[in-house]
């Protein structure tokens, strides 16, 4: 199975043309609004440890929602939406289209190829937001319809069990992985099981030098490991 791994939020970074938009929000940018905190040092790590193709964005989500579809409503931020229609062309046409294309045309030639492919796409979410307590410290997200991917979460989140029993690892939590997103509109695309698109969410109480970080880390890959050596 050939392995993809994504970062959609992957930086809070501005490019300098944009930073006007951004005057008054820049604690706004440091938040989760801004950015997926751990996603880029995940997926640096099992880069390494996989040998994978890891793919990332360069400008924060609050710019251009790469992880959203064209036509969606969030494609663009409140900070970003005022830009004129030309300028909104050029974001798309520098970062937005890019990104997605060589995601889809890696996935492309190696599906053409009869190779199925595990994209993971990596996230993480707030320990608490609008008042509620997130109630995982996990979250494996995938489509409930494509059986190869439903599979593929169980066993992951099995492993995940005996190796951190400590972790509360839920399923299509804190988001459905059928809403809109790269994975969903990437399903549309490739079959099941040629495509398993599974989200994978860290909640960010875990992300950090003191909340056992480097060891998640080493647990997300070594069970990684043990569920495709079954796959």
């Amino acid at each position: 199975m050939e392995l993809i791994l994504t970062c959609e939020h992957a930086t809070n970074h501005i490019p300098s043309q944009f930073e006007h938009l951004f005057v008054d929000a820049r604690s706004v940018l440091q938040g989760h609004r801004g950015w997926d905190p751990g996603t880029l040092a995940l997926g640096r790590m099992l880069q390494r440890r996989f040998s994978a193709v890891l793919f990332r964005t360069t400008v924060s989500r609050l710019l251009v929602e790469v992880n959203r579809s064209a036509n969606h409503r969030q494609l663009f931020s409140q900070y970003s939406r005022s830009l004129d229609q030309r300028d909104k062309a050029a974001v798309l046409q520098r970062y937005y289209w890019p990104y997605r294309q060589r995601i889809e045309e890696w996935i492309e030639d190696r599906v053409a190829a009869a190779l199925p492919v595990l994209h993971l796409s990596l996230h993480s979410f707030v320990p608490k937001l609008d008042g509620q307590v997130r109630t995982a410290e996990l979250g494996l997200l995938y489509d409930p319809r494509r059986p190869a991917e439903k599979a593929f979460c169980d066993r992951w989140r099995d492993a995940l069990k005996i190796s951190r029993p400590d972790l509360r690892t839920r399923r299509n939590y804190p988001y459905l992985g059928r809403s809109d997103g790269l994975t969903t509109a990437l399903r549309q695309r490739f079959p099941d099981p040629y495509y398993i698109g599974i989200e994978v969410e860290v909640n960010q109480a875990l992300v950090g030098p003191a909340s056992g970080w480097q060891q998640l880390k080493r647990d997300l890959a070594a069970t990684l490991q043990a569920t495709l050596e079954k796959s």
